[in-house]
């Protein structure tokens, strides 16, 4: 039988538990069986659990497996700046521009994405009929307003148009098998839950892995700068991105240490305004492994897949200085050996130490080889380097809170500023600092399809992306500026049967 994720996002329904900290984490505990949406909604307790399961969709951008695939992993390679030296013969594929619409990291975000949206659907269906506190209430729907949206914004940059499904569905409905809707519907709808999310009375800030205020507001900045560019073009919401942006600037401040970014301690601190949460013990993650150099002992783990390694053009691209190149910073080149510390290994390569684990890196430590490090989905610096380039867009040059929101990322990498800016010098120099800042966090691929432009490793400057080769000597291929819908999705929908995205087969 073939597989169908329009019946799948119908019963799928994830329960959680509450962390050991005491934190209100969505920490997957196990799928409950014989759901009855009809008799569930009945009380806050359930409302509040029924939300903290649509969380766990998150989990699904970093699942790995033994080759080295992972969706996160996947829409990195599509950005060019990555060699693979693991198993994954997918990810070869994707970084040589070969790759095909049964690649499983396709399907794998398609599939969790609307298995999210169905369970928002009907959280945000029945949570108001339920008789419980209203401050609660519009909270637990804030966050999911949030959460369709965020999916959403995932689905409809990656596959373009796509089916936009906003009630709860069953096997009776007459939109089991949907055709897809225009892009600028999608993001009508993203803009929509935004806006909604807004007005719930979510805090400014949140440091247990929930929703904020400032996180959605942050989306929503994103979103705006992302439908400024292609495929839309709206110009006008050059200006709607920055002054979402620069609402909650003030809310956030910058580690003074990078490490912070990946250690337990300062997990949804500071900078951190949305990450997807882990646990040792509940929830673990693959992330070290995937992004540790390929089967050299470094780290308390069974494997070490190589899937996700910098090109060292990429690294040498950074100016003379820059303190995020210095060893293990935000890149690491040699590390103590796990059997034998005193044994210093050498990789050949520059390997992520922005995703290097040190509590579960560690031999004889409580996390030995158990990775619960958070993922980062939203950060200080990219709600920084959006308002920045969004307003010197909207105003035809920088004003000094932009100059000043670039000068303080730099700062801290040790680097020194301008003063002032003509409007494509600093459109530029935002854009620089966004690859090398918010390197391998999955944002160049997504600036890629919204300025159809890809940097350039051997001189910092910007080419046209289908026609400027990367430093593997690939270029872009048109069809590139999307996914394509999963095969399996096409063979068993059939409003999908003729939909597939220009030159995929």
């Amino acid at each position: 039988m073939k597989f169908n994720s329009y019946i799948y996002r119908i019963g799928l329904i994830l329960i959680l538990t509450v962390s050991a900290s005491g934190c209100k984490k969505y920490l997957d505990e196990k799928n409950k069986s014989g759901f009855d949406k009809d008799n569930y909604f009945q009380n806050a307790g359930q409302a509040q659990t029924f939300v903290n399961g649509i969380y766990t969709s998150l989990y699904m951008f970093q699942n790995g497996d033994a080759y080295g695939e992972s969706p996160f992993i996947t829409i990195e390679l599509f950005a060019g700046h990555t060699t693979s030296l693991g198993q994954s013969v997918n990810n070869g594929n994707v970084i040589n521009q070969r790759t095909d619409a049964v690649n499983p990291g396709f399907e794998t975000v398609w599939k969790n994405s609307y298995a999210a949206i169905a369970n928002a659907n009907l959280a945000l269906e029945r949570i108001p009929t339920i008789n419980m506190d209203e401050n609660l209430k519009k909270n637990l729907l804030g966050q999911v307003y949030f959460l369709r949206a965020f999916f959403y914004y995932h689905l409809v940059r990656l596959y373009g148009d796509v089916p936009l499904i906003t009630k709860s569905q069953t096997l009776a409905s007459e939109d089991l098998y949907p055709a897809r809707s225009p892009v600028a519907d999608v993001y009508n709808l993203i803009i929509s839950d935004l806006e909604a999310a807004k007005t719930s009375g979510l805090p400014n800030t949140d440091q247990t892995g929930k929703v904020s205020l400032g996180a959605v507001k942050t989306l929503l900045a994103s979103v705006y700068l992302t439908t400024a560019g292609f495929p839309l073009q709206k110009t006008e919401n050059y200006a709607k991105a920055a002054a979402e942006a620069k609402d909650v600037l003030t809310w956030y401040k910058l580690f003074d240490s990078y490490s912070f970014l990946h250690d337990n301690a300062h997990k949804n601190q500071d900078e951190l305004i949305f990450q997807g949460n882990y646990l040792a013990g509940v929830k673990e993650n693959a992330i070290p492994q995937l992004t540790l150099p390929f089967n050299l002992p470094v780290g308390a783990y069974g494997d070490h897949l190589g899937a996700m390694i910098p090109t060292n053009a990429f690294f040498a691209s950074y100016e003379a200085g820059d303190l995020r190149t210095e060893e293990r910073q935000f890149y690491f080149s040699s590390y103590p050996q796990y059997t034998d510390p005193t044994q210093t290994v050498t990789f050949g390569v520059h390997a992520l130490y922005k995703y290097f684990h040190v509590e579960s890196a560690m031999k004889g430590s409580a996390q030995e080889g158990k990775s619960d490090e958070n993922w980062t989905f939203l950060r200080a610096p990219e709600l920084m380097l959006i308002y920045a380039e969004a307003q010197n867009e909207a105003d035809g040059a920088p004003n000094q809170t932009a100059i000043d929101q670039l000068k303080a990322i730099r700062t801290r990498a040790h680097l020194t500023t301008p003063t002032s800016f003509t409007q494509a010098a600093f459109r530029e120099a935002v854009w620089r600092e966004r690859y090398h800042e918010l390197a391998y966090e999955n944002k160049a691929y997504f600036d890629i399809q919204r300025t159809h432009k890809i940097f350039k490793t051997s001189d910092g400057s910007f080419g046209d992306a289908t026609s400027t080769p990367n430093e593997q000597g690939v270029t872009m291929i048109t069809q590139y500026y999307l996914w394509p819908i999963p095969q399996r999705e096409i063979n068993t929908n059939p409003q999908l049967k003729n939909a597939q995205n220009p030159g995929w087969k």
